[in-house]
């Protein structure tokens, strides 16, 4: 008799941007000792971008597969992302996504998985596997209390309050003024609710999430009410430091290991928000007046012939003033290698949930600077459970200079950011 168990084939679609991506491939690598293979399903800008980062052994579990999508004028082949993405194509992104139906119909007919997991944007998709009698389901990237928060909202005829007062939104984060900055995101799509409900509510009797109970158990038992489904906690599905790789890698590692222990800052806001010159210029002053050292990732949405330098960019005579006290790093760092060092002492971060998981993991205090979208929410997050500072805005919404300084002088050099490292690691997974 045959004793070899059939290996269980799973197709995985998250939406185009790095921020989905990335939790789904880091989900995909999980199981690799397990009797499972993996059908990783994106467009060719995108499994470009990742395809050096699976290794030899994970290869042999993870299968490619490129989703073409219509070919529209203004949309060529290397915006088939939102990396880099101008905010005003972001719903011809969408249309050209939901044009590629027919293509992915194929696609799930050929490969014929036993499972399929998709993500928030695509209401189409699990609707396409179902017909296949495919399993689907939904695997949520973005944190469980910021969701459990809005579909409170969304599902709420009769106006209750949220159940944990922890949770609100400033009148500078109202849906409206939090979309964007003058460079920054739009929300993914215009009808955003709609298509994430249809998502929801295609999903099979559980839905994933890329949390662990330590940190949102309660908001995973609302969730699980609010949507009468099982929430399945994926655990933070934080990239492993080691696969990371940088040209200026050795640089960097070797200016953090002259500092002392807890004595510098990493600045970083994600890989697809911009600052807008007033912030960029707010978070400059607050980190020179500071007085800390620090590791600042700075980004430009501008095309390669028009990216200013840093001094450009900077206020007049900064990084004259500043001296050897920074670190200046365009567009992308090493960050799961720089959060373990030990000269890390915080991480000034807009609170996207892949850098919310990343502190937590390497125990470094988050001085919270929300910028858009659920942002705010997983601010609001990292208060509650002691894990970091925010840093509060004025009336009009804007970064103010003092504000920023006393959020890094409390979490670096003194001894509340001491406890904040102490309750940060409670909460390690």
């Amino acid at each position: 008799m045959d004793t070899k168990q059939k290996r269980i084939r799973e197709l995985m679609f998250p939406w185009l941007a790095q921020g989905h991506i990335s939790p789904f491939l880091e989900l995909a690598k999980k199981p690799t000792n397990r009797n499972l293979y993996v059908y990783f399903c994106s467009t060719a800008v995108n499994l470009d971008s990742i395809k050096p980062k699976i290794s030899p052994n994970h290869s042999l579990s993870i299968q490619f597969i490129e989703l073409k999508l219509p070919l529209l004028p203004q949309l060529p082949s290397y915006y088939q992302t939102t990396k880099g993405l101008p905010p005003h194509l972001m719903n011809t992104l969408v249309k050209s996504v939901d044009m590629s139906r027919d293509g992915f119909a194929t696609i799930l007919k050929t490969l014929d998985p036993d499972l399929f997991i998709y993500d928030l944007f695509q209401p189409w998709a699990p609707t396409l596997a179902s017909s296949l009698n495919i399993p689907a389901i939904l695997f949520y990237t973005a944190s469980v209390a910021a969701a459990s928060f809005t579909f409170h909202a969304w599902k709420n005829l009769k106006r209750e309050e949220f159940p944990f007062p922890e949770f609100y939104i400033n009148d500078c984060f109202m849906p409206i003024k939090s979309s964007r900055n003058e460079f920054g995101r739009t929300p993914p799509v215009s009808s955003s609710k709609e298509r994430i409900l249809l998502c929801l509510g295609h999903s099979s009797d559980i839905i994933l999430v890329k949390s662990f109970r330590e940190l949102e158990g309660k908001y995973m038992d609302y969730l699980s009410i609010l949507l009468n489904k099982k929430i399945g906690p994926t655990g933070p599905l934080v990239r492993d430091a080691s696969e990371e790789h940088h040209e200026n890698e050795k640089e960097i590692l070797e200016w953090l290991t002259k500092k002392r222990k807890a004595s510098t800052v990493f600045v970083s806001f994600g890989s697809e928000y911009y600052l807008s010159n007033k912030e960029r210029e707010a978070i400059a002053e607050g980190l020179e007046l500071s007085g800390v050292y620090f590791i600042w990732v700075l980004r430009f949405p501008f095309g390669d012939k028009d990216k200013p330098k840093f001094d450009e960019a900077l206020p007049e005579g900064y990084l004259e003033r500043i001296g050897e006290r920074e670190l200046m790093v365009e567009d992308w760092a090493p960050q799961a290698k720089i959060l373990q060092h030990s000269s890390i002492g915080g991480f000034v971060s807009d609170c996207g949930w892949s850098s919310v998981t990343e502190s937590l993991k390497f125990g470094v205090p988050i001085i919270a600077m929300p910028m858009c979208v659920d942002q705010p929410l997983n601010a609001r997050l990292v208060q509650a459970v002691s894990v970091g500072v925010e840093v509060e805005r004025g009336k009009d919404g804007s970064l103010e200079r003092e504000e920023i300084v006393r959020a890094i002088k409390q979490v670096v050099g003194e001894k509340d950011g001491e406890n904040i490292r102490n309750q940060n690691h409670l909460f390690s997974p």
